[in-house]
C-alpha cells in the first residue's frame, strides 16, 4: 500500500471516530459545524457521516447527524417540520407554480410541509385534478371550487399524517398523472432519493411511478442527505426546485447527472 494512502486513511479513521465521540456528547451537530471543527469540507464530513451510519454510530437528520440511539428522533412529526425554514419552503412553493400544467389537467401532491405550501399557493383560476395521500393536504384543498379532490386510501400514519400501505401504492398504481410534486427527506448524487420510513418510501415511489413528470421540492439542507430508504434514482427526477443555500458541489453533480435544478 502507498505510505501517503495509508497515512490518509488513517486520518481519515480518525476523524470519523472523532466525529461519532463528539455526536454521541452533543446529541446533534449539523454538517456545517463539523466541517469547521475538522477543517474539511461539507462534501468530506458529508462522507465520514456515511461511513458511519453504515457502522451503525450515528443517524443522519436534515443538515447534520444525531447518535444511534437517538433513532426515533430522525423523522421529525408533521407540526415540527412545518416550524423548520417556512420561508424557504414558501419561496419554493412559488417557484414551483412554474410546473403546473395547462388548466384542466391532474397533479398529485405528496405528502410533506413543503407540498403543503405549494397546495396554499395554488391559483385560484387555474382548475386542477389534485390526488393526494396527505389529510392535511387534502383538509386545506378541500371544497375549492377550482379543485377537484381525490383523496387515496390507506393506514394514515400519525408521523406524516399520510396515508400508506398496500392499499395506497395500489391504487397509485392504477393512476396516470400529468406532475407529480415529491417531498424528500434527502437528495444525492449517489443515493438519489431518500426517507427513513419503509412504508413512505413504498407509497413514493409509487407516485414517481404514477405520473409523466416528477418535480421534487426540497430545501438546500437536504441537498447532499441520504437516508436508509432510496426511493428514487436522479434519472426517475425531472426538475429539483430548491434554495440558494444548497451546498455547491452537490448541486454541480447533479446537474451533471442531467437533473434539471431551479433555485428558489
Amino acid at each position: 500500500m502507498n505510505p501517503d494512502r495509508q497515512e490518509v486513511n488513517m486520518y481519515a479513521e480518525e476523524r470519523q471516530n472523532a466525529m461519532a465521540q463528539r455526536i454521541a456528547t452533543e446529541g446533534r451537530l449539523s454538517v456545517a459545524a463539523l466541517a469547521k471543527e475538522f477543517d474539511v469540507t461539507t462534501e468530506t464530513v458529508r462522507r465520514d457521516l456515511t461511513s458511519l451510519e453504515r457502522q451503525d454510530l450515528i443517524r443522519r437528520v436534515h443538515g447534520g447527524a444525531v447518535p444511534s440511539s437517538a433513532l426515533h428522533v430522525i423523522e421529525a412529526g408533521v407540526q415540527d417540520r412545518a416550524r423548520t425554514r417556512p420561508t424557504e419552503k414558501d419561496a419554493i412553493a412559488q417557484r414551483a407554480l412554474r410546473y403546473l400544467p395547462a388548466p384542466g389537467s391532474t397533479i398529485l401532491l405528496d405528502a410533506g410541509t413543503t407540498t403543503a405550501a405549494l397546495a396554499a399557493a395554488l391559483p385560484p383560476a387555474h382548475r386542477l385534478t389534485v390526488v393526494t395521500h396527505s389529510v392535511p393536504i387534502a383538509a386545506r384543498l378541500a371544497g375549492l371550487p377550482q379543485v377537484e379532490l381525490h383523496v387515496l386510501p390507506g393506514r394514515v400514519r400519525s408521523t406524516t399524517l399520510a396515508a400508506v400501505g398496500t392499499e395506497t401504492v395500489h391504487a397509485l398504481g392504477q393512476l396516470r398523472v400529468d406532475v407529480a410534486f415529491v417531498g424528500t427527506n434527502g437528495v444525492s448524487t449517489d443515493h438519489g432519493l431518500s426517507t427513513p420510513d419503509a412504508d413512505e418510501a413504498h407509497v413514493k415511489a409509487a407516485i414517481v411511478g404514477a405520473t409523466r413528470s416528477v418535480v421534487v421540492l426540497a430545501d438546500g439542507s437536504k441537498i447532499g442527505e441520504e437516508h436508509i430508504r432510496r426511493f428514487a434514482a436522479i434519472e426517475d427526477v425531472d426538475t429539483l426546485v430548491t434554495t440558494g443555500d444548497a451546498d455547491d458541489d452537490e448541486l454541480e453533480a447533479l446537474r451533471a447527472s442531467g437533473l434539471e435544478i431551479d433555485l428558489a
